[in-house]
């Protein structure tokens, strides 16, 4: 049977999701557990792969496994085998068709900024930090120009592997509370360190070393040299991957940490 997966995990604690040769990625933990409760190895497939220091409150993978289990044992049994860090938050049965990746129609990013003059400590490996003011209608100015159906190249990374750098943008909210601003953004799917060069360059434009014009022409150039360096990833988290209603999948992500929910309004 094919089994689909909710997961939350704190990504400071991790070598990114993608499995390491020897260990200490999310991917190796989870199949390590699911192995354990399946009695026999399982291969798991995630919605999307994150980087070290990357987190999750909403990731889905799947796996197959031939071993009949309740759909408890793949939530309490498994997060038992499981080291802090990371946990399963729901399971499904789904059909043998349902595939994490291939079949989500969006993905949902946040980064988390800390806007304040002096670096955090509480919250140093969940959220960027920028010690300078920023100009959130700025932001939001610029953010609008990059919503839409774009070849995104001037913010794609060297490494990245994708066939195509087209890509549609749904949605690029940037929201400011007290010391705290969020940038959420939501696509058909995403570049090799897509979310974090956006991030850079919206906070470039934040600070007035662009204006939102040029940050469309950025976009229009397809050149990743006139784009900002890639921000930090401690702000990053995979917020929800969303399927088509016949899969019969919860949205239910994992809590935000608690002194970031916190933050000042």
């Amino acid at each position: 049977m094919r089994i689909a997966l909710g997961l939350e995990y704190d990504g400071s604690r991790f070598l990114g999701w993608q499995t390491q040769p020897g260990g200490g990625a999310v991917q190796d933990a989870l199949t390590a557990a699911l192995s354990s409760i399946g009695g026999t190895p399982v291969a798991v497939t995630a919605a999307g792969r994150t980087d070290r220091g990357v987190h999750a409150r909403g990731q889905v993978v799947h796996f197959d496994c031939a071993t009949a289990r309740p759909l408890s044992a793949w939530v309490r049994g498994v997060n038992a085998f499981l080291p802090d860090g990371v946990a399963v938050l729901w399971a499904r049965e789904t059909a043998s068709d349902f595939h994490a990746r291939y079949s989500a129609r969006s993905r949902t990013y946040r980064y988390v900024l800390l806007n304040r003059p002096v670096r955090p400590a509480l919250a140093a490996h969940h959220a960027g930090w920028f010690h300078l003011p920023l100009d959130v209608d700025a932001m939001r100015a610029a953010a609008a120009l990059l919503v839409g159906e774009h070849d995104f190249s001037a913010f794609r990374s060297a490494e990245c592997q994708a066939r195509t750098p087209v890509r549609a943008v749904h949605r690029l909210d940037v929201t400011r509370r007290g010391e705290r601003i969020d940038f959420v953004v939501e696509a058909n799917a995403f570049l090799h360190h897509m979310v974090r060069n956006l991030v850079g360059t919206l906070v470039y434009a934040g600070k007035g070393r662009l204006s939102p014009a040029q940050v469309g022409e950025i976009l229009a150039s397809r050149d990743r040299a006139r784009a900002a360096p890639t921000f930090a990833p401690q702000g990053l988290y995979l917020e929800r991957v969303a399927y088509e209603a016949r899969w019969g999948l919860p949205e239910a992500v994992g809590a935000e940490p608690a002194f970031l929910e916190a933050a000042p309004a």
